[in-house]
């Protein structure tokens, strides 16, 4: 038989004014099978809500592939390792055999995407799976319900923040990625665990520990907090119950979604 599902208790905010109901739920986009946390609070709270809403509504769909295409491939003639200095190229070409990965799997992608794809197959290999992250657990929910699940962004719009970066901060992505790559497992254990006990304050100091540089941060973190926070205020002038679920390192934190909400003087009270 199978093993009953884990139940973890991730925290949970609401904004609210007379006639609208937002709630702020903090999510992974890959974790391990067997977890589950639709009950208490949250369930309620999904079950009452009249929409779904997502950074993106389908993150491994034909738009995301059209939007990589566009978006993350070099130049033709151009290759990821032929734009490395030499001593980078050697440790890449290293840590590369070591995993192991065809370097030319890579080689025809922007610095950008090879640090998200690197960023990510230590994830894979411990066995965390996109097919298992929260959305998807909440999107199955609605759907059986035929309860409408809409998007805060889209691939092209997410894909498009990365390839803004200059090249520079894209090679010194691409760099710390390389050198933090053996903890980037036990790492995420640590902050599903956190995020699993609802401990909000101990998954920001955790996160925001891997923000190596200022303006990385700014674009995939804060500006796209401010993006949302106007979003809601936007949205509290329409009637309804909603539920918003964004990646959890978006409501931790200084310059959070609920710190930009706050200096708006709007208040998001934590329900679980």
């Amino acid at each position: 038989a199978m093993a009953p599902a884990k139940l973890l208790h991730p925290a949970l905010w609401v904004v609210k004014d007379h006639d609208t109901t937002i709630f702020l739920f903090g999510t992974f986009h890959l974790l391990k099978p067997g977890l589950t946390f639709l009950a208490g609070p949250l369930a309620k709270a999904l079950d009452q809500s009249g929409e779904l809403v997502t950074e993106v509504v389908d993150p491994a769909g034909s738009e995301t592939q059209k939007a990589l295409l566009s978006r993350a491939t070099l130049p033709q003639g151009q290759t990821l390792r032929a734009l490395m200095p030499e001593k980078q190229r050697a440790e890449y070409e290293a840590l590369l055999a070591r995993i192991p990965l065809n370097p030319a799997v890579l080689d025809r992608y922007k610095p950008w995407y090879a640090a998200v794809v690197l960023s990510s197959l230590p994830l894979l290999k411990a066995g965390l799976d996109p097919k298992s992250g929260a959305e998807v657990a909440l999107s199955t929910n609605v759907e059986a319900r035929h309860v409408p699940h809409s998007a805060l962004e889209t691939a092209d719009y997410q894909l498009g923040l990365f390839d803004s970066l200059p090249n520079d901060l894209q090679m010194s992505f691409l760099a710390s990625v390389m050198r933090d790559y053996d903890k980037i497992a036990p790492e995420i254990d640590g902050l599903v665990d956190a995020w699993g006990h609802g401990d909000a304050e101990g998954l920001a100091k955790a996160m925001n520990a891997e923000m190596d540089d200022p303006r990385l941060e700014q674009v995939l973190l804060i500006q796209r907090n401010k993006n949302w926070a106007a979003w809601v205020r936007d949205r509290l002038t329409k009637p309804g119950t909603v539920f918003v679920a964004v990646g959890a390192g978006h409501l931790a934190g200084k310059g959070s979604v609920q710190a930009q909400l706050a200096a708006a003087g709007i208040t998001a009270t934590r329900v679980q």
